[in-house]
This record gives C-alpha cells, sequence and structure tokens, in this order.
C-alpha cells in the first residue's frame, strides 16, 4: 500500500493550529500596543463621530468628505464633493488625506469608515471623525446626495 499523503483540510488544519500556539505565545509589538494605549487614552465616547445635525450647509466646504464604501456604491449616490477612498485602502492612500482641515469619513451605517478612521487616527491623523449614521443618517437628517441633485437634461439630439 502507497504511503497516506495528508489531505489538503488536515495540511489548513495543521498550519491553522500551529499559527494559532505562535500567536499566543507572541509578544504584541511594543510600538502597536503604546500606539493604541495612546489612542484610547485620548478619545472620548462620541468624540471621534459627528452627527450630520452638527453640521450646517455653511460648514460644510470647511470638511474633506470621504467615502469609505465601495466604487460601485459611490457612483450610485454620495455626498456632494466627496471623494472615494475604499476604507481598506485609507492607509495605502493616505497622502490623499489632508492634515490641516477637518475630514469626515463615511460608509452606508458608520461601521467600516470606524475601522478606517481608526487607523488613521493611530497613524497620526487627529482630524479625522466618522459621520455618525454614514450616508444613511445624513440622508435620513434631510441632507441631499448626488443622486437627489436634478441633473440638467441632455440637449436634443437633431
Amino acid at each position: 500500500m502507497p504511503p497516506r499523503r495528508p489531505t489538503l483540510r488536515a495540511l489548513a488544519a495543521a498550519l491553522g493550529a500551529t499559527l494559532a500556539v505562535a500567536a499566543a505565545h507572541a509578544e504584541p509589538a511594543p510600538a502597536v500596543v503604546e500606539a493604541l494605549e495612546s489612542y484610547l487614552d485620548f478619545v472620548d465616547y462620541g468624540g471621534g463621530v459627528m452627527f450630520p445635525e452638527q453640521l450646517t450647509r455653511e460648514d460644510w466646504p470647511r470638511y474633506v468628505f470621504i467615502d469609505a464604501r465601495d466604487a460601485g456604491q459611490y457612483a450610485r449616490d454620495h455626498i456632494p464633493g466627496a471623494i472615494h477612498i475604499e476604507w481598506r485602502r485609507v492607509i495605502a492612500e493616505r497622502a490623499r488625506i489632508p492634515r490641516d482641515r477637518p475630514v469626515l469619513l463615511y460608509c452606508n451605517t458608520g461601521s467600516l469608515s470606524a475601522q478606517a478612521a481608526f487607523a488613521l487616527r493611530l497613524a497620526g491623523w487627529d482630524n479625522v471623525r466618522v459621520l455618525q449614521g454614514g450616508l444613511e443618517g445624513w440622508k435620513a437628517a434631510g441632507r441631499p446626495g448626488v443622486a437627489d441633485t436634478p441633473r440638467p437634461a441632455a440637449a436634443p439630439r437633431h
């Protein structure tokens, strides 16, 4: 009888167990722990968020709005003037994010943009907040999206 070869499932299980044991015994990176401690000492409940109702129409130009949803969702509707950076890409594309103006990140409801804002805060962007409720909260507060803005009619073809 030929020697038995391990199945892919068995190899995956062994690798997973090895990684779990290694992770359980690994010391966290001191710089990461220090950054997390610093962030959690700094942040207060609600300090990293803004509600749509807190922003008057006159305030909007002061802010850089970043839509952290996927490209398809951004194309369908977004806050007028918002730039698109998917939430997973905010660190990779951080050069596009100003440090000298207030930045509001949003997604549909606020959960993914909160992760992106957390990453940016740890990377040193202290001007970043999350739009509480995301685009849904924005629109529920009576604020417009680009899908709500009338577009000029196309010129008739002759």
